[in-house]
């Protein structure tokens, strides 16, 4: 079970206090309190990026500023919509349940992502929770300064839009993936998924999630997944680099994506070993 923000929702945020939030001067810079070499710089967030200085300004007189440790609740599905969130440190899952009651992995959220912005537009509770997976630093913006960011500059506007537009392209090919029946083509269909080109021609897959992480997503064991990266690895398809995973095959990597019999493939039981041996654990 997720522990809430401070031991509280973020979305009932009080002043600042000794639970660790704090007050912000009127500045494009907000510096953090407890880190005097820290500062956020409003204007390299991408949703606030070209903004005039004056509006980042009255932006700091509202923003709150949190710190959640691993685990934590962020955002609770549900609850009430009266922050407009953004990451400037760590790392973040979006999480949902299945009918059984079981946690399933949406996405993640990076620094520089903002997130809440529904229940911002809509006025209707939180459609999914967010948990920290490692120490995380959080900006909150109330509702009202929100919708006054949001409606009175286009530019900003625009991007809402083009984000929701991308978030229910994402939803509905993680759909296609959970529809998949083979838990090992589950896995390859989500590293398929998440797999770009980095400047330079290499296909790779930045801040490569855990194998917790993965299993969450895909809705199967950490097992499952194991064996399946240990698969990939053998067999050339994939290699592990720190926190990322370099595609070297990528077409191979399609095609164990679309086809169960990519690499003979069992029926899709999640207890059943794809390889012989003893597969190492290739975790992230």
């Amino acid at each position: 079970m997720s522990k809430p923000l401070n031991g509280s929702h973020p979305d009932s945020a009080r002043p600042a206090d000794a639970g660790g939030e704090m007050a912000v001067s009127a500045a494009a810079s907000v510096p953090v309190t407890g880190k005097p070499s820290l500062t956020i710089k409003l204007q390299n967030i991408p949703l606030l990026r070209g903004l005039e200085p004056d509006v980042l300004k009255q932006m700091v007189v509202a923003l709150q500023i949190k710190q959640a440790g691993r685990g934590a609740l962020i955002l609770h599905k549900g609850g009430s919509g009266d922050y407009l969130l953004f990451l400037l440190a760590g790392r973040l899952q979006v999480v949902d349940t299945n009918e059984e009651g079981k946690e399933i992995g949406l996405s993640f959220i990076l620094p520089g992502d903002y997130f809440g912005e529904l229940s911002i537009v809509d006025g209707k509770p939180r459609s999914a929770s967010v948990i920290a997976c490692e120490t995380s630093l959080i900006a909150l913006l109330p509702r009202r300064q929100a919708q006054m960011l949001i409606y009175r500059h286009p530019l900003v506007a625009e991007r809402v839009l083009q984000r929701m537009a991308a978030s229910v392209r994402q939803a509905s090919s993680y759909r296609a993936i959970l529809g998949i029946p083979n838990a090992f083509q589950r896995v390859f269909s989500l590293l398929h998924h998440l797999a770009a080109i980095a400047p330079g021609g290499l296909v790779v897959i930045d801040q490569m999630p855990t194998q917790q992480e993965i299993a969450i997503m895909v809705n199967t064991s950490r097992e499952t997944v194991s064996r399946a990266l240990s698969t990939l690895i053998k067999r050339g398809v994939v290699e592990k680099d720190l926190r990322r995973l370099i595609v070297r095959q990528p077409e191979v990597l399609r095609e164990a994506a679309t086809r169960k019999d990519r690499f003979d493939l069992d029926s899709g039981s999640d207890n059943v070993d794809v390889l012989t041996g003893e597969p190492p654990h290739h975790d992230f």
